[in-house]
C-alpha cells in the first residue's frame, strides 16, 4: 500500500502519522517543502522516500512530485495531509491520480459555511440563520434583517481567520473598509452567552463513527484573539446525549468516510445547541494528543489500521478529562513550569512551546493535564492562569 503524506514534517505532532503508518506495514512517501536534513532521523526512517518541492502551493510542481512517486512505486492508494490548509490540494491530487478519498467537488459542502448550513438543516439540527454577502448593498441589507451584533466570516475560510464581530455602526464601517468586497463573506447573528463546544471523532471506510469525543472552550476563539485572553479547553469524559445525537446526524448527512471530523457548536443557556461548522479534519494544535491522553488510546495507530481496512480497537481504560491550557509571554503568572509540575505531577502529560502560527490565538506555553473530576479541572485552570498581583504605588 502506497500512502503519500503531504507536509509530513509540519505540524510536528502530526509526524506520528508517518511513524504509525510505517509500523502498520504501509509504504509511506512524503512531499513537503522542508530540506531532507531538517526532517530528523525518526521521520526520515519512517518515509521510504521524501520528495522536496519549493512550494506546496504550486499545484503543478506537486503534481510532478506525485507523478514521480507513482512511476517509481506504482499506483498510489492514499494522498492525505489531515491538515485544513492542504485539504483542497489533497483533493485535487486525488482527482488527478484517481486516488481514493474526497475529490474537489466533494469539498464544497465542507469548505463553504453557507453550504454547511444547508446540510445542518437537512439533518434537522438547529442553526444560526445567516446571509451570504458579496457587496456593500448585501452587507447593509443583511444587517437590517439580522440586526447587530453579527459575526462576519469568510464563506470559505478556516477557523477565526479574518473574522469580525460587528457590534456598532463604527464596526460595520471599519469592516467595509477592510473587506473591500474582495471575497464572499457570511454574516450570522452573534450568539450571546453561548459556550463553544465540539463533537469530534473518526469515521471508518463504511462511514461509521468508530471514535467520538467532545471538548469545551472557556470562551469563544474570537474573544481569545481580540482580548489576548488566557485559553483553556477541556476534553470531556462524557458527551451530552443531545450533542451526541446532533453530531451523529450531521456526520450521516455529510457522508464522509475514513476521515477525522471536528464539528463546532454553541451550547445555549437553555441547554440546547446550535451547529456552527463542520470541519473535515482534526481539530488543530495538540488536540489529537489530548484525545489520546484522555482516552488512553493512540489515534495515530488506529487511523493507520482503518486505512488498511482493519477494525478500530477501543480502549478499555476509563476515560479522563484532559485540560489543554496555555500561558502567554505577555503576562506574569504566579506559577511557572516547575511549580506546575510540582503541583500536578504525572497528571501533566505534555508541555510544549506553541508554534508561532497558533500563538496569537492560543498562547505561547501549552500544557495538557489529565483530571478525574470537574473540581480538578477547575483547580488546574485556576492554578495555571493565576497571575502575579500588580502593586500600585501611590505617591
Amino acid at each position: 500500500m502506497n500512502f503519500i503524506l503531504i507536509s509530513p514534517y509540519y505540524p510536528s505532532n502530526f509526524q506520528a502519522f508517518a511513524h504509525r503508518l510505517k509500523d502498520a506495514g504501509v509504504n509511506v512517501l512524503g512531499i513537503g517543502e522542508e530540506p531532507y536534513d531538517q526532517l530528523g532521523p525518526d521521520l526520515q526512517n519512517s518515509l521510504t522516500e521524501y520528495y522536496r518541492v519549493n512550494n506546496l502551493e504550486d499545484l503543478d510542481e506537486v503534481k510532478r512530485a506525485v507523478a514521480f512517486l507513482f512511476y517509481k512505486y506504482g499506483p498510489i492508494d492514499r494522498i492525505e495531509s489531515n491538515n485544513e490548509h492542504w485539504l483542497e490540494l489533497d483533493a485535487e491530487l486525488r482527482e488527478q491520480f484517481n486516488v481514493y478519498g474526497n475529490k474537489t467537488n466533494d469539498l464544497k459542502k465542507v469548505k463553504y459555511k453557507s453550504e454547511m448550513k444547508k446540510l445542518f438543516r437537512k439533518a434537522d439540527i438547529p442553526v444560526v440563520e445567516g446571509r451570504i454577502i458579496k457587496t456593500n448593498i448585501d452587507l447593509y441589507k443583511s444587517i437590517d434583517e439580522l440586526g447587530l451584533p453579527v459575526i462576519a466570516k469568510p464563506d470559505n475560510g478556516v477557523g477565526s481567520a479574518a473574522t469580525y464581530k460587528l457590534s456598532s455602526e463604527e464596526d460595520v464601517r471599519h469592516f467595509k473598509e477592510v473587506w473591500g468586497e474582495a471575497q464572499v463573506y457570511f454574516l450570522e447573528p452573534y450568539v450571546e452567552g453561548g459556550v463553544l463546544c465540539t463533537f469530534d471523532g473518526l469515521i471508518d471506510q463504511e462511514g461509521n463513527i468508530v471514535f467520538q469525543t467532545s471538548f469545551t472552550y472557556n470562551m469563544p476563539t474570537l474573544e481569545l484573539v481580540k482580548g489576548q485572553l488566557d485559553m483553556a479547553y477541556v476534553i470531556q469524559k462524557e458527551i451530552d446525549p443531545k450533542l451526541e445525537a446532533y453530531g451523529k446526524r450531521i456526520v450521516e448527512a455529510f457522508g464522509m468516510k475514513e476521515r477525522f471530523f471536528h464539528i463546532e457548536f454553541f451550547k445555549l443557556e437553555n441547554e440546547d445547541y446550535v451547529a456552527l461548522e463542520y470541519n473535515n479534519r482534526l481539530a488543530g494544535g495538540y488536540t489529537i494528543d489530548m484525545y489520546n491522553f484522555a482516552n488512553s488510546i493512540d489515534l495515530f495507530a488506529q487511523y493507520a489500521s482503518l486505512v488498511k481496512g482493519e477494525e478500530f480497537k477501543k480502549s478499555v481504560v476509563e476515560k479522563q478529562f484532559c485540560v489543554g491550557i496555555t500561558q502567554r509571554d505577555a503576562y506574569e503568572y504566579q506559577h511557572d513550569k516547575n511549580a506546575i509540575y510540582e503541583r500536578f505531577g504525572d497528571r501533566v502529560k505534555f508541555e510544549q512551546r506553541m508554534p508561532d502560527a497558533f500563538a496569537e490565538l492560543q498562547g505561547n506555553q501549552f500544557y495538557a493535564i489529565n483530571a478525574d473530576s470537574l473540581e480538578e479541572v477547575d483547580e488546574i485552570i485556576r492554578f495555571i492562569h493565576e497571575r502575579k498581583k500588580e502593586i500600585l504605588l501611590c505617591i
